[in-house]
C-alpha cells in the first residue's frame, strides 16, 4: 500500500546537493518568521500603538498556528506529496507576510502571523524529503545539522538584518523580506525537489485531525487566556480557561476513540503509548519552553533597556547577541549532526542540554550585570542549544518515527517545537510580569531566566526516558 513515487536509491551527489539547497531555502524562509523579528519587538510595540504583552501574544499565536498545522500536514504530505505540501506552505507564508507588512493595526498583524503559521512543519518535512534522498547515515547527519541549525537563526544574518532594517526602515520592511524569500523558496522547491508520496493511496483520517487540532488548540487558547490572570484576576477569564481545558480534554478523548476505530488512523494508539513517542515530544516542549523566549525575547529586551539593561540599539544588539548565537549554531550543527550516528542522538542531546543549562546560569548570575559576559553566555547557548540540542531533537523525530507512518512523529515533534516556543513566550513573560512588583527590574529578569533554567533541567531529566532508535524498533 505504501509507495514511493520517486525512488531515492541511486540519487547522485549533485542531485542531493540541489535538493539540499532548495530545502535550506525553505527552512531559511520559515526561520525568518521567528528569529528576524526578535530585534523588532520593541519597534512593533511602538509603531502599532500597543504594549509588549500584545506583541508577545502575536508571537504566541504564530507558534500556536504553527503547532496546530504541524500536527497533520506531514501526514497529509505522505499521502498527497511532500513537495506539493511544502510549496503550498511557502505560498501561504508569503501571503501571511504581505498581510503583516501592510497591517494597519495589531489585529491585522495577528491575521498575518496566523497565516504564516501554516508553515510550521517546514523543518521536519524538509528532513523527511532529505532522508529519502540520502542513504549514508553520516552524510544525512551532517546535512541534517546544516538544515536544522537554521532553527537557531540564519547564521546570525537574520537578526542583524532584522535590527538594521527595523532601525532604518521600520518593522514592516522585515515582512517584505520574508515575502520575497518565501516566494524564492517556493520556486526552488518546485524546480529542484523530487516528489515523494510514501503513503499514496491511503485515506487521510480527517476525523482524527479535527479532534487533535481542537484538543491542542483549546488547551493553547486556555493557556493564553490564563496568562492574563497574572496581571489582574478576573473570574470570567478563569471560567473561560477552565471550559477550554475541559473542551481540550473531551476532544482528546474523542481523538483516542476515533483512532481506535479508524481503518487507516492518523496515529496508531499503540504508538502514542510508547516512550519512543511521548518522551521526545515531552523533552522538545520543555526544552523550547525553557530556552526559546530567553534568547529571542527576554535577553534582547534586557540588553536594549536603558535601565537596568545596557541601552544598546537594535542593530548593535543583534550584532553582539543574536548573531554570534546563531552563527555558532550554524557552524557547530553539521559537526554535531555527523557525530549523532556515532555517539547516539540521545547522548548528543544530553550534552547539548547540559551546555544550555551552563549558558543559562552564566546569563542569569553574571550576564545581567555585564554586557561582555552576556555575550559569552548567549554564544555558549548558540553552541549548546542551537548547534546541538536543537539538532538532536529534530533528528530524533525522524529516526524514532515508525517506518509504516514516517510523517507521524516528525509532525508531532514539529508541533511540540512550536507549542514549546509559544508556551515560552507565554510563560516566561508572565513570570516577568508577576515579579515586576518586587520593585527591582534586574531581580525580575533574574527570576525569569532561572525559571527557564528549571524548565530546561526538567527537559534534561525527560531526555533519559527517550529510547535509542534500535531499542524503539524492538518495542514497537
Amino acid at each position: 500500500m505504501s509507495v514511493q513515487t520517486t525512488p531515492s536509491t541511486g540519487t547522485s551527489v549533485t542531485r542531493t546537493g540541489a535538493l539540499t539547497v532548495a530545502l535550506l531555502a525553505a527552512c531559511v524562509a520559515f526561520q525568518l518568521n521567528a528569529s528576524m523579528l526578535s530585534p523588532a519587538l520593541v519597534s512593533m510595540q511602538r509603531e502599532l500603538h500597543t504594549d509588549q504583552a500584545v506583541i508577545d501574544l502575536s508571537q504566541t499565536w504564530f507558534f500556536t498556528a504553527a503547532a496546530l498545522f504541524s500536527l497533520f500536514l506531514p501526514r497529509l504530505s505522505d499521502i498527497v506529496g511532500r513537495k506539493r505540501i511544502l510549496v503550498g506552505m511557502m505560498v501561504l507564508m508569503a501571503a501571511g507576510s504581505v498581510i503583516a507588512a501592510v497591517a494597519p493595526n495589531v489585529s491585522w498583524l495577528f491575521v498575518g502571523r496566523i497565516i504564516q503559521g501554516v508553515s510550521g512543519p517546514t523543518v521536519p518535512l524538509c528532513l523527511l524529503m532529505l532522508r529519502s534522498a540520502t542513504q549514508d547515515p553520516r552524510r544525512y547527519g551532517a546535512l541534517l545539522g546544516v538544515i536544522t541549525a537554521v532553527n537557531g537563526g540564519v547564521a546570525g544574518i537574520d537578526s542583524f538584518i532584522g535590527g538594521y532594517f527595523t532601525e532604518h526602515f521600520g518593522f514592516r520592511s522585515l515582512f517584505w523580506i520574508m515575502t520575497v524569500l518565501a516566494v524564492v523558496a517556493a520556486v526552488l522547491v518546485s524546480a529542484m525537489a523530487p516528489e515523494s508520496r510514501p503513503a499514496a493511496g491511503t485515506s487521510m483520517d480527517w476525523a482524527g485531525v479535527f479532534c487533535i487540532v481542537v484538543a491542542v488548540g483549546a488547551v493553547l487558547v486556555a493557556l493564553n487566556q490564563a496568562a492574563g490572570l497574572v496581571g489582574a484576576f478576573d473570574i470570567g477569564t478563569l471560567l473561560v480557561s477552565v471550559l477550554l481545558v475541559a473542551l481540550g480534554a473531551a476532544a482528546f478523548a474523542g481523538f483516542w476513540a476515533v483512532e481506535k476505530r479508524a481503518a487507516q488512523p492518523m496515529v496508531e494508539i499503540v504508538h502514542l503509548r510508547q516512550r519512543a513517542t511521548w518522551a521526545p515530544l515531552l523533552t522538545t516542549v520543555m526544552t523550547m519552553t525553557g530556552i526559546f523566549a530567553v534568547i529571542n525575547g527576554i535577553v534582547p529586551a534586557y540588553v536594549q533597556a536603558a535601565a537596568p539593561g545596557f541601552a544598546v540599539g537594535p542593530t548593535e544588539m543583534s550584532l553582539i547577541i543574536l548573531t554570534p548565537y546563531a552563527l555558532l549554531g550554524w557552524v557547530v550543527g553539521p559537526f554535531s549532526g555527523r557525530l549523532a550516528p556515532v555517539l547516539g542522538y540521545g547522548n548528543m542531546l544530553r550534552i547539548g542540554l547540559i551546555g544550555s543549562l551552563v549558558a543559562l546560569a552564566v546569563i542569569a548570575f553574571l550576564g545581567l550585570s555585564s554586557l561582555p559576559v552576556m555575550v559569552v553566555g548567549t554564544a555558549l547557548l548558540g553552541i549548546a542549544y542551537a548547534g546541538t540540542a536543537n539538532i538532536m531533537l529534530n533528528g530524533l523525530g525522524i529516526v524514532l518515527s515508525p517506518k509504516a507512518n514516517p510523517g507521524f512523529l516528525p509532525g508531532m515533534n514539529a508541533g511540540a517545537f512550536n507549542l514549546g516556543a509559544g508556551l515560552s513566550f507565554l510563560v516566561l513573560p508572565a513570570v516577568r510580569q508577576a515579579t515586576e512588583s518586587l520593585g527591582d527590574t534586574r531581580t525580575s529578569y533574574l527570576i525569569v531566566v532561572l525559571a527557564g533554567f528549571v524548565v530546561t533541567l526538567a527537559a534534561l531529566a525527560a531526555s533519559f526516558l527517550i529510547p535509542r532508535p534500535a531499542e524503539a524498533e524492538t518495542l514497537r
